[in-house]
C-alpha cells in the first residue's frame, strides 16, 4: 500500500499541521526534461508545492508533469515561481572558457558539480546549471565566473499574467525594503490570485543578527498585508548548500529557533541547507510549518535522470528507474509528510 494516500495533500492544511514539503527545482534551472521528471517524481511522492524558475518553457515543462500526476493519482501540488527583488545567489549560473583549461587539469569542478553540468572537455551546460557555486572555489586556476540571471522587476507583471502560477516566492535581502515594495507592486499588477506569497531571506553573508532579520520580515509583512496577501516565510539557513551534510541541516534549524519567537504572523518554513538529517531535530518536538528541499532533492534522483536522458526517454517511460527514483524521493519527504508534531507558530 502507498502510504502517501494518507498524507495531507492540501497545502494550507499541511502548513497548519507542520507537514508542508516543497520541492525547489532551482531558480536558474532550465533543464526541461529533468525539471519535468523532477516535478513528476516529487509530486507523486506527495510534496505540496513545486518552485521553478520564472521562465515560460520551465513552467510549461512543470505543468505537463503536474497534469500527468493529477491524471494518474488525483493530486496536484501548487506551482510556484521564484523572483528576486535584487542580486541573489539563487539567480546565477557558472561560466568558463574550456579552452583555457590545462589538458592535465583533474577537473575538480566537474567532480564538485551536483547537477553534472560540467562534462569532459566542455564548459558549463547552462540549462542544467542551477547556480550552486561549488565549482567556483573548486577551480585551481580561478577560471570559473558567475553570471547573474535574475528577472528585472519591470518584467514581473507581464510574465506572471502569462504564467499564472498558484504562488509566488520573492527572494529578498536586508536593506532592500524599497525594492521589495516595488517587486510586490509589480506582481500585483498581473491581477493573479495567489495562494501564498513566500518571502525568502536569511542571515548568511549580510552581517545582521536575528532581531534585525525579524525586523526586516515585519517590514515585508506590512507590505504584503497592505496588498492583502498571505505570507509564507522561507528561512534560508545556508544558501545553495542542501547536500553537504549535518552542519548545513543545523544551520537551517538554528535560524528557525532564533526567528520563530520574533517573526511576523505566517508559517515559517525551513530552506537553505535542508537535507535528510534536518528531521532529526524535530522528532520529539514541535517545529516549523514545513521544509523545502532543493539541492538534496535534485541530487538524490540525479542518477536516474541522467540515465533516462542518455537513453533519450522520460523517466516516466522507464519503470525500473521511475520506481527507484520515487522510492528515494519518498525516503526524503515522508518523515515530514507524516510528522506528528505541529508547528509552534503558524
Amino acid at each position: 500500500m502507498d502510504l502517501n494516500i494518507h498524507a495531507c495533500s492540501d497545502g494550507e492544511e499541511a502548513l497548519a499541521k507542520g507537514n508542508w514539503v516543497k520541492l525547489i527545482c532551482g531558480a536558474s534551472n532550465q533543464d526541461l526534461p529533468a525539471i519535468s521528471d523532477l516535478c513528476a517524481v516529487y509530486a507523486t511522492a506527495g510534496v505540496h508545492c513545486i518552485d521553478v524558475a520564472p521562465d515560460a518553457a520551465v513552467v510549461c515543462a512543470a505543468r505537463e508533469a503536474l497534469d500527468w500526476v493529477e491524471a494518474a493519482i488525483g493530486i496536484r501540488p501548487w506551482l510556484m515561481i521564484s523572483l528576486s527583488d535584487g542580486a541573489d545567489k539563487h539567480f546565477r549560473k557558472a561560466w568558463f572558457d574550456p579552452k583555457r583549461c590545462p589538458l592535465t587539469c583533474p577537473r575538480p569542478c566537474q567532480a564538485k558539480c551536483p547537477a553534472k553540468a560540467i562534462t569532459n572537455f566542455a564548459g558549463v551546460n547552462t540549462k542544467r546549471c542551477y547556480g550552486c557555486g561549488r565549482c567556483l572555489s573548486a577551480c585551481p586556476l580561478g577560471l570559473i565566473e558567475e553570471k547573474e540571471e535574475h528577472l528585472c522587476i519591470k518584467d514581473f507583471a507581464p510574465l506572471i499574467a502569462e504564467l499564472r502560477p498558484d504562488a509566488i516566492e520573492i527572494h529578498t535581502a536586508p536593506g532592500r525594503q524599497k525594492e521589495f515594495r516595488k517587486a510586490v507592486a509589480a506582481i500585483m499588477e498581473a491581477n493573479v490570485s495567489f495562494k501564498r506569497v513566500a518571502v525568502s531571506c536569511g542571515l548568511q553573508g549580510y552581517g545582521i543578527n536575528s532581531e534585525e532579520l525579524a525586523q526586516e520580515l515585519w517590514e515585508r509583512h506590512a507590505c504584503l498585508r497592505h496588498h492583502e496577501q498571505k505570507p509564507l516565510w522561507q528561512l534560508d539557513g545556508r544558501r545553495m548548500s542542501g547536500d553537504i551534510g549535518k552542519g548545513t541541516a543545523k544551520a537551517a534549524v538554528d535560524l528557525w529557533a532564533k526567528l520563530h519567537p520574533l517573526a511576523p504572523p505566517g508559517p515559517l518554513q525551513l530552506a537553505g541547507g535542508t537535507n535528510a538529517k534536518t528531521i532529526q531535530y524535530f522528532l520529539n518536538q514541535n517545529g516549523p510549518a514545513g521544509i523545502a528541499f532543493g539541492g538534496m532533492a535534485r541530487q538524490l534522483i540525479q542518477p536516474w535522470l541522467l540515465k533516462a536522458d542518455a537513453n533519450q526517454i522520460s523517466l516516466r517511460e522507464w519503470p525500473e528507474g521511475w520506481q527507484a527514483a520515487l522510492a528515494a524521493a519518498k525516503q526524503l519527504v515522508n518523515p515530514w509528510l507524516f510528522r506528528k508534531s505541529g508547528p509552534e507558530v503558524c
